[in-house]
């Protein structure tokens, strides 16, 4: 297990990664036609609703209903522009409730208010529920991982610690969290990195004994191909230019289906993909085992996750397709597929409208 939370992290970010996305988005509309003519034999998705831009879709089921936690992409973003985070449920993945905005930046006083809610998972636990979002930690001015509590999913939502579970820090934004069959929970997160925590029974603190005074940092690990698939030539903001770095990106999206961990994530830098690495214990070493979708039409990023609902497994991500390829106004997109025998994710092709 390598643990290892030392080295120099940069803030925000910078021009770098702001000339990246542009040089990209100058592409985009050859690209989403592309997607377009590529994607048509894919079958069709589902969608949540055609209210409100809803990226980073973070699907948990409860009993017999569904519930989908996201990000809000403004109708007028020009970069992220992210308010504050919306709920959406389902029975039947038919008929969806539209609860709207049910939490903001105002839950989070030390967060930046009104921008930088950015992805997030919920999960239910002893009759209460724990919502953990990236925002931008004001004191530094950069993201950390808060926590916010509720007794029901569509809330009222408190901060009940009134501080950062995880500190702001360079690459410190998009929480997965999981309940192991032995009750004890992580919590994994990273963009450009990839780290985890193990987290006390109350839900909103860690194990400083834990690993390098609570965080376990798998960066080290990414770097094996083996691991997390080949490396790839993209920009290190740290350096301010392009070098041969690892194949995960950010959104990473941990489970476990009998005594295999699955750990899916963004991968390949921008655009990104969607793929998957397997291990027989949450602290590794894990297994790549390939891609799960390609690119996502119309947008740059893809975040989301499978889920087993009612007898049948669905991919949650989000594109662009709503926006007509604007990567800054997203909106959750849902395709039902079927494991393989082994419990392996087939390639799953994503559909263009």
């Amino acid at each position: 297990m390598l643990c290892d939370i030392g080295g120099s992290l940069s803030d925000g970010f910078p021009l770098s990664l702001h000339l990246l996305i542009d040089s990209y988005m100058k592409r985009l509309p050859f690209l989403f036609t592309f997607c377009i003519l590529y994607f048509t034999s894919a079958v069709a998705q589902l969608r949540i609703t055609t209210r409100s831009y809803n990226p980073d879709p973070a699907p948990v089921v409860s009993g017999e209903t569904l519930y989908v936690f996201t990000g809000h992409d403004l109708d007028t973003a020009t970069y992220f522009r992210m308010p504050d985070w919306q709920l959406f449920s389902t029975t039947d993945m038919e008929h969806w409730t539209d609860y709207g905005v049910v939490m903001s930046t105002a839950t989070f006083q030390w967060a930046r208010q009104g921008d930088n809610a950015w992805a997030s998972q919920a999960i239910e636990r002893n009759g209460k529920w724990y919502w953990y979002v990236a925002a931008e930690d004001a004191s530094c001015g950069r993201h950390g991982i808060g926590v916010a509590v509720a007794d029901r999913p569509e809330g009222p939502w408190t901060d009940p610690i009134g501080k950062p579970l995880i500190p702001g820090n360079w690459g410190f934004i998009d929480p997965t969290v999981f309940i192991d069959d032995d009750g004890q929970a992580w919590l994994f997160w990273g963009n450009n990195g990839l780290w985890y925590a193990k987290l006390n029974e109350d839900m909103v603190s860690i194990d400083t004994t834990f690993a390098d005074h609570g965080i376990c940092d798998m960066r080290q690990m990414l770097e094996d191909e083996a691991q997390f698939g080949p490396r790839v030539m993209k920009q290190d903001y740290q350096l301010g230019r392009r070098v041969m770095k690892t194949n995960f990106e950010e959104a990473p999206w941990i489970y476990k289906i009998g005594d295999t961990y699955y750990l899916e994530y963004a991968a390949g830098g921008v655009p990104e993909h969607w793929a998957y690495s397997t291990a027989k214990s949450i602290h590794g070493p894990w297994q790549y085992k390939g891609r799960i979708t390609d690119e996502s039409p119309g947008s740059f990023t893809i975040h989301g996750g499978t889920i087993d609902f009612q007898g049948k497994s669905y991919l949650f991500y989000h594109d662009g397709i709503p926006s007509g390829g604007n990567g800054f106004r997203r909106t959750t997109a849902i395709l039902e597929f079927q494991r393989n025998a082994d419990g392996s994710i087939p390639k799953i092709k994503v559909k263009s409208e």
